[in-house]
């Protein structure tokens, strides 16, 4: 089969689970996963305040050619949200107002690529959110044939289609689409534990008791001095 392909009927994680999962966010996801699914910094918000969670629509495409992302527009639903990984870096605008609107249309809650991106103050007035590696305003061609639902890397994250897309101010984590219930199940675990610590802290502990984290610095060989013991390191 050609690598050319635009699959039409792809599996999508269950849409209850998705909406609860953007309650917690990327970071959160991303501990509760067990520290795996983080896109990494490179991606970035061009907006603040926008956490999303969806399932992806993924493209790969050309460098500076957005014919496959055109394809996927056609692809989406209610809930999806589109990722785009051009073949090699590409920093320019893949899509801008237009092509937003048609998402934004079509239901689809966000936009996340290594790409580039344009209109950016169009986008936040639309509230459509974005997350991606450039801004420019430089156009793109609609030469080159790719692909659309099949198996992208986002900066080192496998992302396959259907599955989970979280993403906040934090950055993007990816949520296999058949861990989605379990990431759900540990991520509200993880929140619950976090809010019984804020509690304890709120009331006067600190982590390096809650967190039994005295042992650890005694292991790593980490003494306590006073100044007049170390030096104060002037002359």
């Amino acid at each position: 089969m050609s690598d050319h392909v635009v699959v039409t009927d792809i599996a999508r994680a269950e849409r209850d689970v998705v909406d609860a999962l953007a309650e917690f966010g990327s970071a959160t996801v991303h501990e509760a996963l067990g520290r795996i699914g983080c896109v990494g910094a490179r991606i970035r918000p061009i907006q603040q305040g926008a956490a999303v969670a969806g399932t992806a629509i993924t493209v790969q495409t050309a460098p500076g050619d957005n014919l496959m992302v055109h394809a996927a527009i056609e692809q989406a639903r209610d809930g999806d949200i589109i990722v785009v990984v051009p073949t090699t870096d590409s920093p320019h605008g893949f899509i801008g107002e237009l092509m937003a609107t048609q998402m934004q249309v079509r239901g689809v809650r966000a936009y996340v690529t290594t790409g580039g991106v344009r209109d950016t103050a169009e986008l936040r007035v639309m509230r459509f959110p974005v997350w991606s590696a450039h801004v420019s305003a430089q156009g793109t061609v609609k030469d080159t044939a790719g692909a659309v639902n099949v198996p992208v890397v986002l900066d080192g994250v496998v992302v396959h289609p259907g599955d989970v897309v979280v993403a906040d101010d934090d950055g993007v984590t990816i949520v296999p689409r058949r861990r989605a219930a379990a990431a759900l199940e540990a991520s509200r675990a993880r929140a619950a534990k976090e809010a019984a610590n804020r509690a304890r802290y709120e009331a006067g502990e600190i982590s390096l008791d809650l967190n039994d984290l005295r042992g650890v610095l005694a292991e790593l060989g980490v003494t306590y001095v006073t100044q007049a013991e170390y030096g104060d390191g002037g002359p």
